[in-house]
């Protein structure tokens, strides 16, 4: 089969930019070894997040470093052994953390993240799964009244982005979730992003939009990638496919394809738990809520109330050690009336983070026609589809609507 664009992955970034490539004219084939939205696109928290203008930083005061070092907190976990492999990287994630860095890191981001919330609506609305979609912002939630006021001062510095967000007292926050306990003394309700009932679903959406609009999906091993001619090939289980341009967008798995080819990228994973649970009868949740100073996120799903993780640094292939889902199910009980699991076992996903926070959207510098997108850290959901119209315009040699170079490999 010859196309003119092959794109390896069927997570929420490569059916985006499998979409936007067609809307410009290109034939796309979009291959992945499972369906649509089966791995990282998945078991995220549903957040399309207008309001994490502020990218997540490694720590840089000694409380909250020694507090992570004992290893026994609930929103960050690391396997011992892994440390002195991934301990280059972590010093790498610790010197962009600088102030200056993470202020550049998020200007940098601010295009993305201002136009997340417009480009899944383009998408949504045209694949009709406007159902999935709820416009009730997120809660961050605090357990002390000391919490609350750092939280709102936090809130209050973010006032030059003009987002919008309530200060919720207990009593408000009551009023909006009757459900949590009143060990939940507060919140900020951030009211830009939007949030969806089943992200997997959100992902085959798009995907079932693509193949309606003429798009192809195949099945196949992205590790077959090679040069072929003046273009590429991989092989699919219906046999080799040939394009002149191929996009790499495998999130956790793209080094995979990228290092036979030269490619020394400093990714790593930050990997991630979900499970969801019932709640006891008459209980309820209508938005997200985040327990903030605990690092845990619940939110209303189709198969329940979806209990989120923080970050667990450990090899990506390694089995799954799903100690903070015990932890936080605890700490997850206090705050509302959790009944039974409805998995047997927690799902395990991983994260895509580059140490400068940013992704990677743009060409390969030493192979024409090769193309990458990944590396988007905890906003791979958020930023697919504005991720995915961003490379289209650099793929087809359109005026892209802001800079590519921060999310350039040679930045």
């Amino acid at each position: 089969m010859k196309t003119d664009v092959v794109v390896l992955g069927a997570g929420i970034v490569g059916v985006s930019a499998a979409l936007h490539l067609l809307a410009a004219g290109r034939s796309v084939v979009l291959l992945d070894r499972r369906g649509p939205g089966e791995e990282t696109s998945y078991g995220n928290a549903g957040l399309i997040e207008r309001a994490s203008v502020i990218p997540y930083a490694f720590p840089r005061d000694w409380r909250s470093l020694w507090r992570y070092a004992r290893n026994n907190t609930p929103d960050v976990r690391y396997h011992p052994a892994f440390l002195p492999r991934i301990a280059p990287w972590l010093l790498r994630y610790w010197w962009h953390s600088s102030p200056q860095r993470l202020a550049r890191a998020a200007q940098a981001m601010l295009p993305l993240i201002e136009r997340s919330v417009a480009e899944h609506d383009a998408l949504m609305h045209d694949a009709g799964i406007s159902h999935l979609f709820r416009r009730n912002g997120w809660i961050d939630g605090v357990r002390s009244e000391a919490g609350l006021a750092r939280a709102a001062a936090e809130a209050e510095a973010l006032a030059p982005y003009g987002l919008s967000y309530r200060v919720l007292d207990r009593a408000a926050l009551a009023a909006l979730e009757p459900s949590l306990s009143a060990r939940m003394s507060g919140a900020v309700h951030w009211l830009d992003p939007v949030n969806v009932s089943d992200p997997g679903a959100v992902t085959r959406g798009y995907a079932a939009l693509f193949e309606r609009r003429g798009g192809k999906m195949a099945r196949g091993d992205a590790r077959s990638l090679q040069a072929a001619g003046d273009g590429w090939r991989v092989q699919g289980e219906q046999g080799p496919i040939e394009a002149r341009d191929v996009v790499v967008a495998l999130g956790p798995w793209s080094l995979d394809v990228l290092r036979p080819l030269g490619y020394r990228i400093p990714m790593a994973v930050k990997r991630g738990y979900h499970q969801h649970f019932a709640l006891d009868q008459g209980a309820s949740l209508s938005h997200p809520v985040a327990d903030i100073e605990s690092g845990f996120l619940v939110t209303p799903m189709t198969l329940g109330v979806r209990l989120t993780t923080g970050a667990e640094f450990a090899p990506r292939d390694a089995a799954p050690s799903p100690v903070q889902i015990q932890r936080t199910r605890a700490l997850a009980g206090e705050l509302l009336p959790l009944g039974a699991a409805v998995e047997r076992e927690p799902w395990m996903g991983c994260r895509p983070c580059m140490p400068d926070m940013r992704p990677v959207i743009g060409p390969a510098p030493r192979h024409p026609g090769l193309w990458m997108a990944f590396g988007h850290a905890h906003h791979g959901f958020t930023l697919g589809p504005v991720t995915g119209k961003l490379l289209a315009s650099l793929i087809t040699r359109q005026a892209p609507e802001f800079d590519p170079a921060p999310y350039g490999l040679t930045r």
